[in-house]
């Protein structure tokens, strides 16, 4: 049995899985620690102890915020912030004798939906992009997650809007991150009420999506708007990694309408105008994050 971790800002989800059919056969959830990084330490050792006693597990993913960066061994760019610059899987890695890993939730992502989800059926590469809050990518490429020489991989939220032109897209806009026009600043939730509100009274992601379906000329046109952002962000990305399938996850995800124009879109902005690539949504919602990473010491070669 394989045991997986999720972490985020609210809650920690522990859960294990048997590997043979990606069932989740025991779970268990605990509030995140608001204080320091002892009590954070704490509560994830609390967590997996609790599992152990249930199962004969072979190793531990954990997807978290953030990621490790390569040449320290520590934790970066995580919201939880009492996290960053703490070596946290070397401290569990001295507790636990099984083997541990360790990625992003975006990764997690990628890896559930290519274990066994939505990109299931692909033979060797995925995408998988969370349109939520923020905007974050992972990267499978010959069966294996790419995490990158500064843990970095897939981070697509924060590459520049291709073809951003302000007649188009609205005046320059400088993400948290200290750069200008970043992908997450137009297609993730809060990026898509963000673009709306430029040019129309502020509304909710769902209340814009609703007007859409009721056939509102002005969200009509934003909807369409927003789904040309996103194939250009995809586009980009074919150029250069061309993936089998690529997987839509997060609360944007769920929108049934953006599929056919994404798709409708997505060869103009790639090199070869034939480009057939199927975007389609993920299939295991908010379990994915968790599924992601019990499968991640698996899918990195820890175990067989």
């Amino acid at each position: 049995m394989l045991i997986g971790l999720d972490i985020g800002g609210t809650k920690v989800e522990g859960v294990i899985v048997s590997p043979h059919d990606s069932q989740v056969v025991h779970r268990l959830r605990v509030d995140t620690p608001k204080t320091n990084y002892a009590a954070f330490l704490a509560a994830i050792k609390q967590v997996i102890n609790t599992l152990l006693q249930k199962e004969t597990i072979q190793s531990i993913g954990i997807g978290c915020c953030g990621s490790i960066e390569r040449a320290t061994g520590k934790m970066q760019g995580a919201n939880i912030l009492y996290l960053n610059g703490q070596d946290f899987l070397g401290d569990l890695r001295s507790s636990y004798s099984i083997p541990i890993a360790l990625t992003n939730d975006a990764n997690c992502l990628a890896i559930s939906e290519f274990e066994s989800g939505a990109a299931r059926e692909a033979k060797g590469s995925c995408l998988a992009v969370i349109l939520g809050t923020g905007c974050g990518g992972g990267v499978v490429i010959n069966g294996n997650i790419v995490d990158g020489e500064h843990g970095l991989g897939g981070e697509i939220g924060h590459n520049p809007l291709p073809h951003y032109a302000p007649e188009i897209d609205g005046p320059q806009e400088l993400c948290y991150c200290g750069s200008m026009n970043c992908n997450e600043s137009f297609v993730s939730g809060t990026g898509f009420e963000r673009t709306w509100a430029l040019k129309h009274s502020p509304r909710t992601a769902k209340q814009i999506f609703a007007a859409y379906s009721e056939g509102d000329e002005q969200a009509i046109k934003h909807v369409e708007y927003y789904c040309d952002c996103l194939a250009r962000i995809l586009g980009n990305i074919v150029n250069i990694i061309d993936p089998e399938v690529i997987v839509l996850g997060g609360g944007v995800s769920n929108q049934d309408a953006i599929y056919p124009l994404v798709q409708q879109k997505l060869s103009h902005y790639t090199f070869s105008k034939k480009v057939s690539t199927p975007v389609v949504k993920a299939m295991h919602g908010d379990s994915s994050g968790v599924l992601g990473a019990a499968f991640l010491p698996l899918m990195k070669g820890m175990i067989e």
